[in-house]
């Protein structure tokens, strides 16, 4: 057992046995094959069997466990087991444990300063993640770490220093470290929470990016702050949705539903925001039993000039689906065929497929799979093993992916935990191509040219 075999085989979820697998194997009472493959090498097992026998009580037992991977040197396994003492009442031993991997920075560091924070010792975390304010992450937990500890306007005046007066990014990669909308996004959650909102959204109205992971911080603040008029303006004007989604929320939230869908009804400026809100105003309709409703508002969408995505047309056929309406849905697709001169690629037949197996014609959805160009894929084969296998045909879900195992390593083994064939699951998963490398990630990247 060795890091870099490690750090390889987690990273890629190749030659072991993933975490859903090892979930499965518990679930149905697969204990002593998780135990036994746990003193295999095999990192998943080991650590969800730690876990496990930890919550029992069995703390030492559980520590040698992890004893092998720990020795290793390699980061994952000592964060688990920190993770496990710290549960345990034990800090002490899980800081003294994480301490050396933490000198070199980054999310080790993170890890480090959140534990010292809550145990007690916020000045040695304060120190630590202010000297590496540069990387946001490290930023972000100092921001976290310092929630009513009375060091707001330290960490502001630290925060205030690396926003320039003139430049903004105008992309994810312009800045190298702190960038200046992230450390206005963290300044701005320091200025709220010490009552200063307006200072807070005047701040968050000076970012060049505005939504990041499909939220965007100024309409949160607005929707927490209950600024409900000033949330409906911002809405009106941000073109990405995500203002208006926020606003909607808080209306269906507050028993509004006929308000949250006049707002995804308004007309937006921007494409992308028009699809967004379309998209958002279906979802809030089924959510509400006005299935009938949110169909056509997909509907209107996927026959719009852009609308044969096929997300959307994945979107609209999955309402149908679920509104019993199969008949429809393939009555949708017949046309985008007929549009296409009779060919129909295999995202839109997948669709298909599904439609057909909601109506009661799995068989002949099955047959017209094995007839279709592309049929014979890897990914065609996993389609019809998830129809069949849905539907109780287990044994004819495992046969089609059969030919296509390297691919479907994880669906088939997943069939083969399900007929109760778990020595041949573990072999399937531990299989290792020859040619497969093991590196251990650093976290940089090489500039020597690839061999």
């Amino acid at each position: 057992m060795d890091a870099a075999d490690l750090d390889h085989r987690t990273r890629t979820l190749s030659g072991c046995i993933p975490p859903i697998l090892v979930s499965r194997l518990l679930e149905l009472g697969h204990e002593e094959e998780v135990e036994f493959q746990a003193g295999r090498g095999e990192w998943f097992c080991a650590r969800e069997w730690a876990r496990l026998i930890g919550d029992q009580g069995r703390q030492a037992r559980a520590l040698e466990v992890l004893a092998p991977y720990v020795m290793t040197g390699w980061w994952p396994a000592a964060q688990v087991q920190a993770e496990l003492l710290e549960s345990w009442g034990r800090a002490e031993e899980a800081i003294a444990l994480v301490r050396p991997y933490a000198r070199v920075g980054g999310f080790k560091l993170e890890f480090l300063a959140r534990l010292l924070a809550r145990h007690g010792r916020l000045e040695e975390a304060f120190t630590s993640l202010s000297a590496g304010i540069e990387d946001p992450n490290l930023a972000g937990a100092l921001v976290d770490i310092t929630d009513g500890a009375a060091r707001d306007e330290e960490v502001a005046a630290l925060l205030a220093a690396r926003i320039p007066a003139r430049h903004r990014c105008d992309g994810p990669w312009c800045c190298r470290g702190l960038a200046p909308d992230t450390a206005i996004g963290l300044l701005a959650s320091v200025r709220e929470r010490q009552g200063r909102s307006d200072e807070a959204i005047a701040l968050l109205h000076t970012r060049q990016i505005t939504s990041v992971n499909g939220r965007d911080q100024l309409a949160d603040l607005l929707a927490r702050q209950d600024r409900i008029e000033e949330l409906r303006a911002y809405a009106a004007s941000e073109h990405h949705g995500h203002a208006a989604q926020r606003l909607a929320e808080v209306l269906e939230e507050r028993g509004d539903v006929e308000g949250a869908i006049a707002v995804y009804r308004q007309p937006g400026d921007s494409p992308a925001g028009q699809c967004h809100d379309a998209v958002q105003l279906a979802q809030l309709l089924a959510r509400h039993d006005r299935g009938d409703e949110a169909i056509e508002v997909m509907r209107t969408l996927a026959d719009s000039p852009d609308g044969t995505q096929d997300w959307i047309v994945d979107t609209l056929c999955t309402l149908y689906a679920d509104h019993g309406r199969a008949r429809d849905g393939l009555a949708h697709l017949d046309t985008l065929k007929a549009r296409r001169d009779g060919e129909e690629e295999w995202d839109f037949f997948r669709m298909r497929l599904r439609l057909m197996a909601d109506g009661g014609s799995l068989d002949e959805a099955i047959e017209q799979a094995r007839a279709h160009p592309g049929g014979d894929t890897s990914y065609a084969a996993r389609t019809l093993s998830d129809l069949l296998a849905e539907t109780g045909r287990t044994e004819d879900a495992l046969a089609v992916l059969e030919p296509h195992a390297p691919a479907n390593r994880d669906a088939l083994a997943g069939h083969l935990i399900d007929l109760g064939r778990v020595k041949d699951t573990v072999a399937l998963l531990q299989h290792r191509e020859p040619e497969q490398a093991t590196h251990v990630w650093t976290g940089t990247f090489s500039t020597e040219p690839r061999p």
